[in-house]
């Protein structure tokens, strides 16, 4: 399961996250993070190596504490396999 998650261990909504191919310089693909925090990409199938990240840029938090993209996390992908990550911001 993929989560994006504040620096207090909370999942966050309405998260913007981006995936590109680790061999790319842009993000082919664009989602946001649910209720739950969490969020699913189907990728080609094929071996692969994926960025993804989180865009906090005009996120804003009801406490009004400003959010800090974390590390960018790669994925490696063989063929069709699931893979599961969390995205872990910073203050």
């Amino acid at each position: 399961m993929e989560r994006v998650w504040d620096p207090d261990g909370h999942a966050l909504y309405g998260v913007k996250v981006k995936i590109r191919r680790a061999d790319e310089k842009k993000a082919r693909w664009k989602l946001y993070s649910n209720h739950t925090g969490e969020f699913a990409q189907r990728l080609p199938v094929g071996k692969a190596d994926y960025i993804v990240w989180a865009d906090v840029k005009g996120y804003k938090l009801p406490s009004g504490k400003q959010l800090k993209p974390g590390p960018e996390v790669t994925v490696h992908i063989d063929n069709d396999e699931r893979s599961d990550i969390g995205l872990h911001l910073d203050w």
